[in-house]
């Protein structure tokens, strides 16, 4: 299995880098140039709206479908015709909800109108990610990994036309960005629909009341602990734009920082992607699980802590060359983002790790809590600090979401904690601290200086042993899964 996990990482790490860094500050971050921080901030308010609500696609479908393919495969065609239909009417519900909730918040015509299509987009995103769940369910990994950079890749080609191969007389308005992604998705959509019939050998639209039923209350727990989720990683923005006279520049402002958290976290995402069916399936068979969480806790702790380096010490450099105005705000708010980000990573690791395990109830207790949290410290620090009192808020709720998710993975597997390896970690964070304050007293130039913390970090994470040179080749040449890899 940790040759399986790390193989197929390498995959996806590697597909994933070629195309979403691209995607994120080639359009996303041209785009946000081109329409400016109001015009863009109205779309990311927008956006941000609609993931609130995105669980209604879902109801924790997905993730659930995933874990019991993982654990059963032979459910797969049974499944697949059931939950294709329940997927397009919870879209429906979805859309009611969306647009009366939009209505009651007063957005005007224009919003409504891009709501419209967001909710479109949501639904596309939604049933890729639950077709998605049956490839990497049944470990078909390889399959998976090219579907996840598909829909950007596609996006890429159709921004990239409109922004610099002059195809129109017009500027660029934020509705065709919104307008590419619709369509990328739907060909993402068809193709993946494709693969999974293909592997279940069967399909037929079922309008099966009792067995939705029956579904969406096994999913129920993973629903909400989803959307509670979204709840507190997406609403800053939301209320930034509601509760502020200058909420769009706000919501901007936060975007021009949360783009690269968000860029990070679609890598840390990944390492969800592969844990859940392995975590599954190892739980299942009575595997001991706690040598592939050190490893894949590192794999990730590592770069998590790199980027928050590069965030605490360039901050203000790399949003310079990133963006055209409002740099100085949104420097201040880029640090807090990265630490929070170290968080998030550890969150993707011991919170899929009980989720494996079925601890859904511990979760969504967790997560309750987390929701309060947040929206507590942002009704309080954001009329005093605006997108820098978001930022804070974000950062107080994912610490304290990793932390508990620790403890609790602790107790619950019974994992044996490595005073050991806790130390050495201790050691890389502390040296890697002072490696940038270093860079950045007496490197020429920013770059240069971001170049030596990232070949540090990596250099690092050897010299502290807490991956070795003969254990990561151990096991990639020679553990054996007999399945694809």
């Amino acid at each position: 299995m940790k040759r399986k996990f790390v193989t197929n990482l390498a995959l996806v790490l590697f597909l994933n880098l070629l195309v979403k860094p691209f995607w994120i500050f080639g359009i996303d971050r041209t785009v946000q140039n081109v329409v400016g921080a109001e015009g863009y901030g109205f779309y990311f308010s927008l956006f941000s709206f609609s993931l609130l609500l995105n669980i209604l696609l879902d109801l924790g479908i997905t993730t659930f479908n995933n874990r019991s393919i993982a654990r059963e495969p032979e459910k797969l065609q049974r499944y697949f015709s059931q939950i294709v239909g329940l997927k397009f009417l919870l879209a429906l519900f979805y859309a009611a909800i969306c647009l009366l909730s939009g209505w009651l918040l007063g957005y005007d015509k224009a919003q409504l109108n891009m709501l419209w299509v967001l909710i479109l987009n949501q639904f596309l995103a939604s049933f890729i990610l639950y077709l998605r769940s049956n490839i990497s369910g049944l470990h078909y990994f390889r399959t998976d990994s090219m579907i996840s950079v598909l829909d950007r890749t596609l996006v890429i080609i159709i921004c990239g036309v409109l922004l610099w191969c002059n195809v129109t007389q017009q500027a660029f308005k934020i509705e065709w960005f919104v307008y590419s992604q619709t369509v990328a998705y739907a060909l993402t959509a068809l193709v993946t629909f494709g693969i999974v019939w293909y592997r279940a050998g069967y399909f037929r639209l079922q309008v099966d009341l009792p067995g939705f039923t029956k579904i969406i209350r096994q999913s129920f727990p993973f629903a909400l602990l989803i959307l509670l989720m979204t709840f507190y990683n997406r609403i800053d923005s939301v209320m930034l734009e509601r509760i502020l006279e200058s909420g769009k520049v706000q919501a901007g402002i936060y975007a021009q920082s949360f783009r690269i958290l968000d860029a990070a976290s679609m890598f840390a995402f990944l390492f969800a992607g592969l844990l859940l069916p392995i975590f599954s399936r190892m739980l299942k068979k009575g595997e001991d699980v706690g040598e592939m969480v050190r490893l894949a806790f590192t794999l990730i702790i590592v770069p998590a802590a790199t980027l928050a380096g590069l965030g605490l010490y360039y901050g203000y450099e790399i949003l310079d060359w990133m963006y055209n105005e409002h740099i100085e705000a949104s420097s201040r708010i880029f640090p807090l983002l990265m630490v929070g980000f170290m968080a998030i990573s550890a969150t993707y690791i011991f919170g899929t790790l009980l989720t494996a395990n079925g601890n859904l109830r511990e979760l969504n207790i967790l997560a309750s809590s987390a929701v309060v949290l947040n929206i507590v410290l942002n009704l309080l620090l954001i009329p005093e600090y605006q997108a820098l009192g978001a930022a804070i808020s974000s950062m107080v709720t994912q610490v304290y979401m990793a932390l508990l998710q620790v403890i609790i993975s602790i107790i619950k597997l019974k994992l044996i904690p490595d005073y050991g390896f806790a130390t050495r970690l201790a050691v890389y964070f502390l040296v890697l601290l002072l490696l940038g304050y270093l860079a950045g007293r007496f490197m020429a130039s920013w770059y240069q200086g971001a170049i030596l913390i990232i070949i540090s970090s990596i250099m690092l994470m050897f010299a502290t042993k807490l991956v070795k040179f003969k254990d990561l080749y151990r096991i990639i040449r020679f553990d054996e899964s007999g399945e694809e890899s």
